[in-house]
């Protein structure tokens, strides 16, 4: 009967600085594994494997979704879809390529930092996506057709360029001065979403103020918001790994972020279209109603669905 070994893991000691992170102390890979070994370690747990599944499994998720919009809405010829088709394509791209550079990162130094620089470079994709459909569709009403609003998108290209320019450039200090790689990896990360949630901050101010009639839109923003600065205080602070070195080899921040990460795309996905239906449509278009039974199908998807199915599979796993 055929047998397949897995490869064997390896403790911080026993692998080069590049390959070590903070407060990880054991399951690691070898650090010149095989394509084929890479592949296998995916179906054993080791402190990657939480993060290639995190990333691959909400990437079929999305492409569903993705093929639902497809069966009902004309990407073709409907302009007013296209900032969504955009969008919805990007949100596919980054989670995969995600983990794939995951499950590659250990064939050797030079690959890991190739895995990386895609992984950067998928995740502020991503970003222009946001900012996309946040300029046709989330853009406040007294902003349309202002200097901010003709340059938004211009304006979030050329974050994209930099920023992965920057996180790229990071991975060189990383050796050498980490807490200055940190430093520029996290502003990387930062000042795109910052620029591309400024309509959101601006709406939300709005209602909170009281200038405007609440909508399940700024709910949905509300939650983004705080799911996106929970994620960045758990990449920052390297909790909970860091309060006890060993205990979170397996489980640790890669888990909690992954999970936060996803579900801020999972409502980034609702937002732009459900901003549409619910608030007053941009430039007084007319939002297809294909679209708008597709929105409410994305909303009634919710993230305790997702944790289930992620539990499911990792049992499937392990059994």
């Amino acid at each position: 009967m055929l047998s397949i070994k897995l490869p064997q893991l390896f403790d911080i000691h026993q692998v080069p600085k590049v390959f070590r992170e903070d407060s990880i102390i054991s399951g690691y890979r070898h650090p010149r594994s095989s394509a084929l070994d890479c592949v296998l370690s995916s179906f054993q747990m080791n402190n990657e494997t939480i993060n290639i599944w995190t990333h691959f499994l909400p990437t079929w998720y999305f492409l569903w979704r993705f093929c639902v919009l497809c069966s009902t809405l004309n990407f073709l010829t409907d302009s007013y879809t296209w900032p969504l088709l955009v969008y919805m394509m990007l949100i596919c791209v980054y989670p995969f390529t995600s983990s794939c550079a995951h499950t590659f990162s250990t064939m050797s130094a030079e690959s890991r930092h190739i895995c990386y620089f895609f992984d950067y470079g998928a995740l502020s994709l991503y970003s222009l996506g946001c900012a996309i459909s946040y300029g046709y569709y989330v853009m406040p009403e007294c902003w349309v057709n202002t200097w901010l609003h003709q340059h938004f998108v211009p304006i979030a290209v050329g974050n994209t360029v930099f920023c992965t320019s920057l996180s790229c450039y990071s991975r060189f200090l990383e050796l050498q001065f980490p807490k200055r790689s940190k430093a520029l990896r996290t502003t990387a990360f930062v000042v795109p979403f910052i620029f591309d949630t400024v309509p959101l901050f601006y709406r939300i101010l709005l209602c909170c103020g009281g200038s405007c009639s609440p909508a399940d839109a700024v709910s949905s923003h509300c939650y983004h918001l705080l799911f996106a600065f929970l994620t960045c205080f758990l990449f920052t602070a390297h909790l909970p790994e860091r309060l006890a070195p060993g205990r979170f080899d397996y489980i640790g921040t890669s888990f909690a972020q992954d999970i936060q990460v996803n579900r801020g795309v999972l409502d980034q996905g609702q937002q732009a279209a459900v901003d549409v239906l619910h608030d007053h449509p941009l430039l007084g278009l007319s939002l297809p109603a294909a679209l708008h039974q597709q929105v409410d199908l994305l909303r009634a998807a919710s993230w305790k669905r997702m944790l289930l199915f992620f539990k499911w599979s990792f049992s499937k796993l392990h059994s």
